[in-house]
């Protein structure tokens, strides 16, 4: 029995990612993509998320996808770092919210001044 349990155990274990989300952005994927990726979004919540995106532009935050009529907190902490926004960064992670800033340029070093051609004779 406890060799069954374990078994069944370590089945589920393996076959847990096939279960999680699938990093997607939420900006430019389609309705089956996103149904596809997200955990608990369907074809019918995909859809309306790409409406809502559509009719409001696209989104800033994976907390404006809770604008979305019948996305609430727990499908977005759900699959909260599979939400892309544009490219690689992703909004799960609070460093990606602040824009890197660039580094200051250093002041050019300051040259001594020129000293004078030495006068004719």
């Amino acid at each position: 029995m406890i060799k069954q349990f374990a078994a069944a155990l370590m089945t589920l274990a393996l076959a847990w990612p096939a279960f999680a989300s699938t990093p997607v952005n939420i900006n430019t994927a389609d309705a089956a993509t996103l149904s596809h990726s997200l955990d608990g979004i369907g074809p019918a919540k995909a859809a309306a998320i790409v409406a809502y995106r559509e009719e409001h532009g696209p989104f800033n935050s994976v907390n404006d996808l809770s604008h979305v009529k019948g996305v609430g907190p727990a499908t977005l902490e759900r699959n909260r770092s599979a939400i892309l926004l544009s490219g690689n960064e992703t909004e799960a992670k609070p460093a990606a919210k602040q824009a890197a800033k660039p580094a200051a340029a250093a002041p050019a070093p300051k040259q001594a001044p020129k000293a004078a051609p030495p006068a004719a004779q």
